[in-house]
């Protein structure tokens, strides 16, 4: 996530764990990252088994293709180790897309860092783990938090924490979040992300559940800096978190629409743009003849009128014309001059 002088906003193709497990799968999603645009591809670390106890039930949005298997039995199967984050990592720098991976745990922390992880993403469940926070935190890198579930108060004891143990606040972004899987359009509360910038005072984004693509597309409008969407090879294919997700070309289509608001929103000041210059020519009117005019005739309301094209006197200084002399003869519609 570097420094953007333009202010690109830096997209975030999540992963996750629609790799089903499969190395071979995961490569191919950063291929398919790097084909859609994206910035960054992401993925998550963990060990399931500092993840969720053995008896830990399962989310509603995890019950989808094996229902007698226990949450830490599915998270077990969606691993990726420390071999697999570092073939991920050297194909990603090979494919010049930034490598995320949200950790789950102080190992996994560990283990990016070693891999030389310099943007770290805090998922929403951990924004209440004060010695996850705190391991992070001193690290002093750049950091990206999700806030799912959280309070605005919860933030921002999470970002005091980081801050405390090292890492500077002008490197973190918070992203407004919801964790449903999908999450219902009602429950987005996108004007939240003002909120949350104007009482954290540092860059705030938005991480995305919703199904489809307009409200990532809304948030570039509202001025996200980052935004991250989840997306899949194949809608279909078993797991968690597929059907909430976006296909390649979905996500294609998502960055391609962020990018133009991007240079929809401008400079915020209203001013004529290069485009205009023609069609403000030819639309706007002048001081034109409305009948013949003879040399030292007076102009007056009935033998002058505004039309187009825009090139010649504008009817703005028609007062100034009024009662004034012609200079020479005028025929009807040829642009008054003094």
């Amino acid at each position: 996530m570097e420094k953007r002088t333009n202010k690109k906003i830096y997209i975030i193709a999540e992963a996750g764990v629609n790799h089903n497990g499969s190395l071979v799968t995961a490569k191919k999603m950063i291929d398919a990252a790097v084909s859609a645009g994206a910035d960054a591809v992401k993925f998550q670390a963990f060990k399931a088994e500092k993840l969720a106890s053995a008896s830990a039930p399962k989310a509603e949005y995890q019950k989808t293709d094996n229902d007698k298997e226990s949450q830490y039995q599915m998270l077990k199967r969606l691993e990726l180790n420390s071999d697999a984050h570092k073939i991920l990592f050297d194909r990603s720098k090979e494919k010049h897309i930034d490598f995320l991976s949200s950790p789950f745990d102080i190992e996994s922390i560990e283990m990016l860092s070693e891999l030389g992880l310099q943007i770290f993403k805090i998922p929403s469940g951990e924004i209440t783990n004060l010695p996850y926070l705190r391991k992070l935190g001193s690290l002093n890198k750049k950091i990206i938090m999700s806030t799912g579930m959280s309070s605005l108060q919860e933030i921002k004891t999470a970002l005091d924490v980081v801050t405390r143990e090292g890492t500077l606040r002008e490197n973190i972004t918070v992203l407004h979040c919801n964790t449903a899987y999908p999450t219902p359009y009602e429950d987005v509360n996108l004007k939240t992300m003002e909120e949350m910038r104007e009482s954290l005072k540092i860059p705030v984004g938005y991480s995305d559940h919703t199904l489809g693509i307009e409200v990532p597309i809304a948030a570039a409008a509202l001025g996200a800096t980052v935004i991250e969407k989840h997306f899949t090879l194949d809608k279909n294919s078993p797991g968690p978190d597929h059907t909430a997700s976006l296909e390649p070309h979905e996500l294609e289509t998502m960055i391609k629409a962020i990018r133009n608001i991007e240079k929809s929103l401008g400079r915020g000041s209203k001013q004529v743009s290069p485009s205009e210059e023609e069609n403000k020519r030819i639309v706007r009117k002048s001081i034109t003849a409305l009948t013949n005019i003879k040399e030292g005739e007076v102009f007056k309301e009935t033998n002058i009128t505004a039309k187009r094209p825009g090139s010649g006197i504008s009817p703005m200084k028609w007062d100034e014309v009024i009662g004034k002399n012609a200079k020479r003869d005028f025929e009807k519609d040829e642009l008054i001059e003094l």
